[in-house]
């Protein structure tokens, strides 16, 4: 949940500072939130998705599934999943700092068709790494 804080804070270009004091909090206090050091409560998810502009499941989307299955409602129905192995852990690409400077970039083209044409090459190259492997 705090790295959907992160990469909605970060392409909203916003600090951690101004974040805070938006909701009353020190940039440490976010920088806790968003590392997964603090749970971030019901209240102050609410707090935290009207002032980065977005409904409160934003913060549950591509929740990972062994976090669903460990939920009490998963658990208390047998399908926590413990019979199998444990994947291995793959950090999202939508966490790292190249995707979210990436984003921006590709938003601050202002001229539609610049943008789209930048899409279309970037969509190029990914599809001849694809067959290279």
């Amino acid at each position: 949940m705090g790295g959907r804080v992160r990469l909605r804070r970060t392409l909203m270009g916003m600090s951690q500072e101004k974040l805070g004091e938006s909701i009353g909090l020190t940039f440490q206090q976010v920088q806790k939130y968003e590392r997964g050091a603090n749970r971030i409560g019901a209240s102050r998810l609410f707090d935290l998705s009207r002032v980065l502009d977005v409904p409160v499941s934003f913060f549950f989307d591509d929740m990972a599934e062994t976090v669903q299955e460990q939920s009490p409602v998963a658990v208390s129905r047998g399908a926590s999943g413990l019979s199998e192995e444990p994947a291995s852990f793959e950090a999202d690409p939508m966490t790292k700092r190249e995707t979210l400077e990436l984003v921006r970039a590709y938003y601050a083209i202002i001229d539609p068709q610049v943008r789209r044409r930048v899409y279309d090459l970037a969509k190029a190259l990914a599809a001849t790494g694809e067959t290279k492997k």
